[in-house]
């Protein structure tokens, strides 16, 4: 659902679904949402964040499991999991990644930034 929604937000901001991030950004969003549903337990919602300029394509993902990630150490890890295979195709694309944490410390967000 979130790649479909993604993919319909894409198409009417003018994005080709052919451009060389789009096809990345899209596993990448798939990866970060797979990861927060894992989590459904303590985090029962998941949110998706899209945005996108002229030249820079932006989401998050949501979910108020407390568990902070450690981004950058997973891209120089053993390259096995979703986490490293997100920072990888990121970083190839020389995108950000940041997690920022909720308020209150017991959620966060996700979020990638990918030049288009």
């Amino acid at each position: 659902m979130a790649r479909e929604t993604a993919e319909l937000a894409l198409t009417e901001w003018g994005i080709s679904l052919r451009h060389p991030t789009v096809g990345p950004a899209l596993l990448i969003l798939s990866e970060l949402v797979t990861n927060a549903v894992r989590h459904t337990v303590l985090s029962p919602q998941t949110t998706v964040v899209y945005a996108a300029g002229q030249d820079c394509l932006a989401f998050a993902v949501h979910d108020r499991h407390p568990y902070q990630p450690p981004l950058y150490g997973a891209a120089t890890g053993a390259g096995t999991s979703g986490l490293a295979t997100v920072m990888e195709l990121t970083l190839e694309l020389g995108g950000t990644a940041a997690v920022r944490t909720d308020a209150d410390g017991k959620g966060k967000s996700i979020w990638i930034t990918l030049p288009l």
